[in-house]
């Protein structure tokens, strides 16, 4: 897509931190990080999310950002590896080409915290939530 930023990097026509690339698959550090090794792996083709990419191709990715995780590790010992994947702007997808955030985490302050945002549901709106959604 030739208004991508993401197909812009992949193709060298914006420079980037390249941390891994083959036929399939580009990862290059964030420009803005959140932390030290805040990594960013991309297909090489335009997808925009989740429901745009083939199924063998997402879980490539998360091979190689399982990959890249380890190197970080191994390299820099951080308490711990966010990996997250956004679909859709409100979910906080700021570049519609779909990517894997890898983002080391060294301490208390950068600590990934859901439980305090979560809600409290009967019973009966789970049953109902997990009769919706319930895959055969």
């Amino acid at each position: 897509m030739s208004d991508c930023i993401f197909c812009k990097i992949v193709s060298g026509d914006i420079p980037s931190y390249k941390i891994y690339d083959d036929d399939r698959v580009f990862a290059f550090l964030d420009i803005k990080p959140l932390s030290k090794g805040h990594t960013l792996v991309l297909p090489k083709e335009h997808f925009e999310n989740v429901f745009d990419i083939p199924e063998d191709l997402y879980a490539y990715m998360f091979e190689v950002a399982k990959n890249i995780s380890a190197n970080i590790k191994e390299k820099y010992q951080p308490e711990g590896i966010f990996i997250n994947q956004n679909n859709g702007e409100m979910a906080g997808q700021s570049v519609l080409h779909i990517h894997i955030h890898v983002k080391p985490i060294y301490n208390e302050s950068q600590k990934h915290k859901e439980e305090d945002k979560g809600m409290q549901l009967s019973t009966e709106e789970m049953e109902k939530i997990c009769n919706d959604l319930k895959i055969a």
